[in-house]
């Protein structure tokens, strides 16, 4: 079975005071992505690892954790997706193995050495040169998005078919507001890059 793997750490996480800022923040993204709550873990208490079954999601939960974890003013998030075979099913994510789990681990040891923030991992070395340069040139806007444009792009993940004006309502300000803070993190990209990202991938199925 072909699954894929999301492994991170918070960035700066120590340095603020009271861990519940993020803590509420991580866990509640991670079980929008994934209910199960054997497939979510948070461990050594800034580290995290989510399996998600459906490997052409994996980018854009990557960005939703990412997204999530902006929101929090000052804090940001290494993020190593692994894509492979699962050879082993645990009682929770961190019991189970197979090349999905060793490629995201070994990929999240990689970024703190190469200080990048987002990278992937499959059986593929062409695709994986390929991929990780476009999630490289992604990162030069992402990695400074502000707590608000964090927010849009939560936001807009969660209600992809959503308005401008309904996410305006939701968030109660005004429709040409969202239009320029979805430009300012660059949406439009995010979702191109995700539509060729699900392309790409279906080549490892």
């Amino acid at each position: 079975m072909i699954t894929s793997i999301v492994t991170g750490d918070i960035i700066k996480s120590r340095s603020l005071k009271n861990p519940e800022l993020w803590m509420h923040t991580l866990k509640s993204a991670l079980s929008t992505l994934n209910a199960d709550t054997s497939k979510w873990e948070i461990y050594r208490g800034d580290s995290f690892q989510i399996e998600i079954p459906n490997i052409s999601k994996s980018f854009i939960s990557a960005i939703y954790l990412k997204a999530c974890i902006k929101m929090v003013n000052g804090l940001d998030v290494r993020l190593a997706i692994g894509i492979g075979k699962k050879t082993y099913e645990g009682n929770k994510v961190s019991e189970s193995n197979g090349e999905a789990f060793i490629f995201s681990g070994e990929t999240l040891e990689s970024l703190k050495k190469n200080k990048v923030n987002l990278s992937i991992k499959t059986a593929n070395e062409t695709l994986n040169k390929e991929l990780n340069l476009y999630l490289k040139l992604a990162l030069t806007f992402m990695d400074s998005w502000t707590v608000s444009s964090a927010e849009i792009v939560k936001l807009s993940i969660e209600q992809p078919d959503a308005l401008q004006q309904e996410l305006a309502d939701i968030i109660g300000t005004k429709q040409d507001a969202i239009s320029k803070r979805q430009k300012r993190a660059e949406l439009d990209l995010i979702w191109e890059l995700n539509s060729m990202f699900q392309q790409k991938i279906t080549t490892l199925l």
